[in-house]
């Protein structure tokens, strides 16, 4: 059971009642609707990383299946992205591979493997070191670097949320729902 109110769309104020009916029926995002006033911004901000960055969708996934990973309690957060990995490109094998930590398996580019060793530095220490930064500069812009960036935060952020609310697992979404947001 999750420690914190789902809201009820049925006693939510119209704007959010709007945006509910506009998001897939998940538990995320029921819970962010408690924060009332940042959740419609929220929900365009979380559409904008899921399809509008120059960042290859791919490399995308991968960062958040790692966040995931590396975050207690965040099982929900790795559920869904699974087949949104699937989605944009990512093989079974390479999902197992991040499933047991092993972000230097051969499945993984030279520049997934970059973007994934990036993810866990930023993640585990704030920032990523001086020769991880200088490996993936090689590789993608600093428009790029900062969206992967945005989205490690992004998603971060999203899975302390479920974490700390412990939400019930969803089935997870047809990635094709998410656009209607």
């Amino acid at each position: 059971m999750a420690r914190l109110p789902y809201v009820d769309p049925k006693t939510a104020s119209p704007d959010v009642r709007d945006a509910l009916g506009r998001a897939p029926d998940l538990n995320i995002f029921r819970m962010m609707a408690n924060a009332e006033t940042a959740f419609r911004p929220w929900l365009r901000w979380g559409a904008t990383l899921l399809s509008d960055l120059q960042l290859d969708p791919l490399l995308r996934e991968l960062a958040i299946l790692r966040v995931a990973r590396l975050t207690p309690h965040a099982e929900y957060e790795w559920v869904q992205h699974t087949g949104i990995a699937r989605a944009v490109g990512a093989t079974d094998e390479q999902i197992q591979a991040l499933a047991r930590d092993d972000i230097a398996a051969d499945c993984f580019s030279e520049l997934e493997q970059v973007g994934l060793r990036f993810t866990t530095e930023v993640v585990r220490d704030a920032r990523a070191s001086d020769d991880t930064l200088a490996s993936l500069s090689a590789e993608l812009s600093p428009r790029e670097i900062v969206e992967l960036l945005m989205v490690i935060g992004q998603y971060m952020m999203v899975a302390r949320v479920m974490a700390t609310t412990h939400m019930e697992l969803d089935e997870p979404v047809d990635p094709a729902a998410l656009g209607r947001r």
